[in-house]
């Protein structure tokens, strides 16, 4: 037999899968986020321990720190179910968590957005301008080490008491992070896209918004986080004094009538305000930048 009469193999045809790989990279990201809450579990539980046993056996801690003065953990646990829905304890703070913290919530939004409306232009001009960093360099970093605490006393004089000098602060804690780090963004911005808006006839003004914006977002979102958690942490220190709705000014209350129950109980609530508000801003960015790399994976 010749090898033109040889039979001919015929080739299978491919086997082609339709299955749809999103349950299993769904089911993987559960199993992720599973994992990451186990991991982060075992810290506050041997807080609560040595929490407790210290209360109970009248640690000192090293600075002074006397353990017996400070509320078990159950008191303030049952100190912070009292302020959620009342009727524990009945006092004059039963139930009225969420009016607190709704105050202070709407003080630190505000104060957070208007430092991010001035710093982030700010930022992107100083960043792409040698001329206005050269300007306003200086009086930024002569203006920026005096401590927010320091200008309450001054807030409260040519403002006044109430919610405005409460915002006042937290705009003037918010406003740096950001600003330093949007002209650190934009000053890390490839020089070949600016080489590319230029092949391609961007004028200067819309590289600013069409380039320089865009490749500068992951600068500018790492010091939003930081402002935010400034904003919280400086939101007693301007509730402290001349006002009496919000979690600074029941801190204030607190301490002078000796609740250490009570003072523990809010700053667990503005930690986890402030850990709250951190994991919004983060899922605000994601639904802005949908799939774009602007947050790091373990975020």
């Amino acid at each position: 037999m010749t090898r033109a009469d040889a039979p001919v193999a015929t080739e299978k045809p491919a086997v082609t899968t339709t299955s749809d790989p999103r349950p299993a990279l769904r089911a993987a990201r559960y199993r992720s986020r599973a994992a990451a809450a186990l991991w982060a579990l075992p810290v506050p539980i041997l807080i609560y321990l040595a929490w407790d046993r210290g209360v109970h056996g009248g640690w000192t801690l090293p600075l002074g720190i006397q353990m017996r003065y400070l509320p078990t953990p159950f008191e303030v646990l049952r100190r912070l179910a009292d302020l959620a829905v009342g009727g524990i304890i009945d006092d004059s703070y039963s139930g009225t968590l969420w009016w607190h913290l709704y105050a202070s919530t709407v003080r630190v939004v505000q104060g957070f957005a208007l430092a991010a409306l001035v710093a982030i232009p700010l930022g992107i001009i100083m960043g792409r301008s040698r001329l206005v960093y050269r300007m306003v360099e200086p009086t930024i970093n002569l203006i920026r080490p005096i401590p927010v605490t320091a200008w309450a006393p001054l807030a409260l004089l040519i403002i006044g008491f109430g919610d405005r000098s409460t915002i006042f602060l937290v705009f003037l804690a918010a406003v740096f992070p950001v600003l330093l780090n949007t002209i650190a963004g934009v000053r890390a911005v490839p020089s070949r896209l600016f080489e590319a808006a230029a092949m391609l006839g961007t004028r200067p003004v819309r590289t600013l918004y069409k380039v320089v914006l865009p490749a500068s977002i992951p600068g500018i979102v790492a010091g939003l986080r930081i402002a935010l958690g400034l904003s919280w942490v400086i939101l007693v220190v301007g509730e402290t004094v001349g006002i009496r709705v919000g979690l600074g000014a029941l801190i204030t209350q607190a301490r002078e009538q000796s609740r250490t129950d009570l003072i523990v109980a809010v700053m667990i609530v503005i930690g986890l305000a402030g850990f709250l508000a951190d994991r919004i801003l983060v899922l605000l960015v994601r639904l802005f930048a949908r799939r774009r790399p602007l947050l790091p994976a373990a975020t």
